[in-house]
């Protein structure tokens, strides 16, 4: 009797961490949302010809700092479709905008300043 009980002890045991471990949730990984598909825009991402990896690393290099926000958007400027990051850099945030199709920086000014 002693038997069975260790043993369904350790199944118990071993159901729940089981359980527990399924309705956890994983923590995000540092690098989850630059792989992702989960950012706004992500449906345009057919049109254009340099990857969300490499329009991050271009942005991070014009304004160094953490990305808080990304999404690939339709706009004026440039070939009209572009990456735009909002990168929080020495306690302000800025809004980068990299060129979905040549890569180039379009934009890296401090957001909610509007050009003169």
């Amino acid at each position: 009797m002693k038997n069975y009980l260790m043993i369904t002890a350790a199944a118990v045991a071993a159901l729940g961490i089981a359980a527990g471990g399924a309705m956890a949730k994983p923590a995000p990984s540092a690098n989850a949302s630059a792989t992702s598909t989960s950012y706004t825009g992500h449906e345009l991402a057919a049109a254009a010809q340099v990857s969300l990896a490499q329009a991050r690393a271009t942005a991070l290099k014009a304004r160094p700092g953490a990305i808080t926000d990304q999404e690939l958007e339709k706009e004026a400027g440039g070939s009209g479709l572009r990456y735009s990051f909002d990168i929080k850099s020495g306690g302000k945030t800025y809004e980068v905008g990299v060129d979905a199709k040549s890569g180039k920086v379009l934009e890296n000014a401090a957001e909610g300043k509007n050009p003169d």
